[in-house]
C-alpha cells in the first residue's frame, strides 16, 4: 500500500513538475519577462494590456492600462499595433502566458510580460469609482 502511495504521489509530483516548467519555457519563449521597475520605465512608451477580467479591471489597473481579457483576445488583437511594444500583466502569470501565446502567432514579436502580474505591482493603479 505505501508503494503505490510513493508512486502515486512521485507521478503527481513529476506532472506537476512539467506543467510547470513547460509553462515557463511558454512564458519565455513567446515573451520577455520583465520586472516592476523595467515594466514602469517603458510603460509610456508601449501598449499596456491587462488580460484579467472587466470586474477585476474595474477594481484596480496599472494607469494607462487597457482591458483587453483573454477569452477576447482572440477576436480583438487586431486591436493592437505590432509596430509598438506589449506589455502583458495579469493577476500572476496563468492567462497572460496564454494570451503571449495568441499574440505571437498572430505577428507580435515585441513582447513583455509584468513578473508576478498585477498582485506584485505596486506602481501607480486606477480605479473604477464604481467597483465593488
Amino acid at each position: 500500500m505505501w508503494a503505490s502511495l510513493v508512486v502515486v504521489f512521485g507521478a503527481l509530483i513529476i506532472v506537476w513538475g512539467g506543467t510547470y516548467l513547460f509553462q515557463r519555457w511558454q512564458m519565455h519563449h513567446y515573451a520577455t519577462v520583465i520586472d516592476e521597475d523595467q515594466f514602469a520605465r517603458g510603460i509610456h512608451k508601449a501598449q499596456v494590456v491587462d488580460v484579467r477580467q472587466d470586474n477585476d479591471f474595474r477594481k484596480g489597473h496599472i494607469l494607462g492600462a487597457r482591458n483587453i481579457p483573454y477569452a477576447y483576445l482572440t477576436q480583438q488583437y487586431s486591436e493592437l499595433r505590432k509596430d509598438m511594444p506589449v506589455y502583458l500583466y495579469d493577476a500572476g502569470t496563468t492567462a497572460v502566458i496564454q494570451a503571449a501565446r495568441v499574440l505571437y502567432k498572430h505577428g507580435y514579436r515585441d513582447l513583455y510580460i509584468l513578473a508576478g502580474g498585477y498582485l506584485e505591482w505596486h506602481g501607480k493603479t486606477k480605479k473604477d469609482k464604481y467597483a465593488d
